[in-house]
Order: C-alpha cells, then structure tokens, then sequence
C-alpha cells in the first residue's frame, strides 16, 4: 500500500525521504513532551516497506499545536529476533511498526 512520492506534496507538507525498499534507522531519544515512536523499536534497523502519505504531527497535535509541516508516515518492517533479543519463535517472523519521518534515518549499508 504505497503512495507516489508526487501525490504527497502540499503547502503544508515534508516530502518524503524514503522509498519502499530502503534500509532505516530508528532514532532514539525520550522527548520530555508526548512522542508516537515506541521505545522497544528505537535504535533498530529496518526496511520501509509502505508510504501512506503525510499527516499532521501527532506530537506537535498532543500539546496544542497545528501538527505542521505534516510528515510522511511509513510502514517498517523489522526482524523479531533484532527488536527482542529473547525472541525464541520462528526466525521468519517480522514486525511492523508504523513511524514518522522525523524519526528515521538512513541505515547504514
């Protein structure tokens, strides 16, 4: 479920820095302030696996503030075994985490 990079620009928006297929890293930090990134997926590497657009941000929305520039949200796609260490289930298994642009980095190669 990806959208073209072109149908996501607006007046209001950040053009997205990712592409399905790309390796990224998850920030890590605790904001004082509400934040939508889970602490479990921070730190971790993962592959964009979706673009759903861009939407107003939810940390700025949570303390009164107009949520812009709206952000591109992605879809990532982690291994189980590098989010939880102790992870003892099949090695296929996956987990996907829904998260903002600002929270991402390239991966490195």
């Amino acid at each position: 479920m990806g959208l073209r990079r072109d149908n996501l620009m607006t007046e209001s928006s950040s053009f997205p820095r990712f592409s399905s297929g790309d390796r990224v890293k998850v920030l890590a930090g605790s904001p004082p302030t509400h934040f939508r990134t889970p602490s479990y997926i921070q730190g971790k590497t993962g592959v964009v696996v979706a673009l759903y657009g861009a939407f107003r941000n939810p940390e700025s929305l949570a303390h009164g503030g107009d949520g812009l520039p709206r952000q591109p949200l992605y879809r990532v796609l982690f291994d189980q075994k590098q989010v939880w260490d102790k992870y003892r289930g099949p090695a296929q298994d996956k987990v996907l985490v829904d998260i903002y642009d600002h929270w991402l980095e390239p991966a490195a190669p």
